[in-house]
């Protein structure tokens, strides 16, 4: 019996999941399939570059310091289910590696950094951190980035369809988690019964 117990504990059922547990990722298609995004030019990339202590041949996450593999965007495009009206720019995007991009998500990177937030720096134990900090605050004042009023710019009809669009995508969730809940019981139900 104990042995049975053993191996119970290593084993771990999925996380069930729930069509409204992507309600974040349809409010973020939403906003990023609206933002802009202006392409950088290679002196532009190499200035950014340099501000954050980088070379071609030393990219690397400013956040850390591991091998980049993307770049993210410093200042969030999305905050409370909302476009910040900042775009995809080279001022205001840093080489990033996916850890530090997935920890650090919309919230203020200077905080983030020095939070004990899974996988930030600090709790990495990762030992520039202020020689980081500091070159990201100068790349943060290198340029203004661009801040576009998205409603001001398509009009107030076009915005509040976008946002209705929104809303029905949302409501239309709701309702098929109520129902897939309703066919997920009665499955398992079934099921129940047979063993």
């Amino acid at each position: 019996m104990s042995e049975d117990i053993e191996y119970l504990s290593l084993f771990r059922m999925p996380t069930p999941m729930k069509i409204t547990g992507r309600s974040s990722s349809i409010t973020n298609a939403f906003i990023n399939s609206i933002i802009p995004i202006i392409e950088p030019s290679g002196a532009q990339v190499k200035q950014a570059l340099q501000i954050l202590g980088m070379t071609a041949d030393n990219f690397q996450c400013s956040y850390c310091g591991a091998t980049a593999t993307e770049w993210d965007h410093l200042r969030p495009l999305v905050l409370n289910k909302k476009p910040t009206g900042y775009v995809s720019e080279i001022h205001n995007l840093v080489p990033a590696c996916g850890k530090c991009n997935q920890s650090k998500g919309n919230k203020p990177w200077s905080d983030w950094m020095v939070s004990d937030a899974k996988l930030s720096p600090k709790s990495r134990g990762i030992k520039d951190i202020d020689i980081r900090l500091k070159r990201l605050a100068d790349y943060e004042a290198w340029e203004q980035p661009t801040i576009v009023d998205f409603e001001a710019v398509v009009g107030k009809e076009k915005w509040e369809q976008h946002w209705a669009n929104w809303e029905l995508v949302q409501n239309t969730m709701k309702q098929a988690q109520v129902l897939a809940t309703e066919i997920n019981k009665s499955i398992a139900a079934s099921y129940s019964l047979k063993n």
